[in-house]
């Protein structure tokens, strides 16, 4: 999704005044959700790892401002594999937004493909402390400032119940993220707040090209909807649903956002 075409289409202001933290948000379906949350109304932090990405998450920045909304942007470096990770982020957004926080998406994450004769410790600890760790203490984090009703995301993906071959690391941690969302949500859910997962399948991003060919050729005939990759809007749309009051009575729920290729 181009930033033209964001600034371009009328939304309701359904996340005016709403503080929101993503991270990943520099690119791929992120970058999409940031956008999305912002033409909706809301004060986006954007949160990046890589020095490499410093440049997209400006632009990404620079667009929000564009809107002329009422939305704002704050860019946060942050090295998701350090402990301390979660509290700086949380700190930095209420420097930048205030002391409340009403939308926590949990976007960034990692994979790569390995048989499990070559797995490694390295690529177990590598993708459970980004695509479990993280999310997980990011929420106990934000949890402290978050304003009821608020919204917490995670984003899993198809792979976790699909199973592909070669992503065993991966398909569990994702499957992990969705016990979490529903033991946050019954833990959660008496402040009045929701945790939800949105469960994308093949998206156009950095990340689909780590995919396995024949995995990506698996997904693709299985997805009813026009046999077609993803966008980013596609999921940034089902995300930024969530994040609003019309989704109220939704929790512990996870969404595939896939195109009809997993129907759950």
């Amino acid at each position: 999704m181009s930033a033209t075409l964001s600034s371009t289409r009328s939304t309701p202001l359904t996340l005016q005044g709403k503080v929101a933290i993503i991270t990943g948000a520099s690119r791929g379906i992120g970058a999409g959700i940031a956008l999305e949350l912002a033409r909706r109304g809301a004060k986006v932090a954007l949160v990046y790892t890589s020095p490499s990405s410093e440049e997209k998450a400006k632009t990404i920045a620079s667009d929000i401002s564009a809107l002329k909304n009422g939305s704002k942007a704050h860019i946060i470096r942050a090295d998701l594999k350090e402990l301390e990770a979660p509290t700086a982020i949380v700190a930095s957004t209420r420097e930048a937004f205030g002391d409340k926080i009403d939308v926590l998406i949990n976007n960034a994450g990692v994979l790569w493909a390995n048989p499990i004769g070559g797995t490694t410790l390295e690529d177990y600890t590598g993708m459970f402390d980004i695509n479990v760790r993280v999310p997980l203490f990011l929420t106990k984090a934000v949890v402290p400032h978050l304003r009821k009703p608020g919204r917490i995301i995670n984003i899993s993906s198809a792979g976790s119940r699909a199973g592909p071959p070669n992503l065993s690391i991966y398909a569990a941690s994702k499957a992990a993220v969705e016990g979490l969302t529903r033991s946050l949500a019954h833990e959660l859910g008496d402040e009045g707040h929701t945790v939800n997962c949105v469960s994308p399948g093949s998206v156009e991003s950095d990340m689909l090209e780590n995919l396995p060919e024949e995995s990506r050729d698996y997904v693709l005939k299985g997805t009813a909807v026009e046999h077609r990759v993803g966008t980013a809007d596609d999921i940034a749309q089902v995300v930024c649903w969530i994040a609003s009051e019309d989704s109220k009575w939704i929790s512990g729920q996870t969404i595939s956002a896939s195109g009809g290729f997993m129907m759950l």
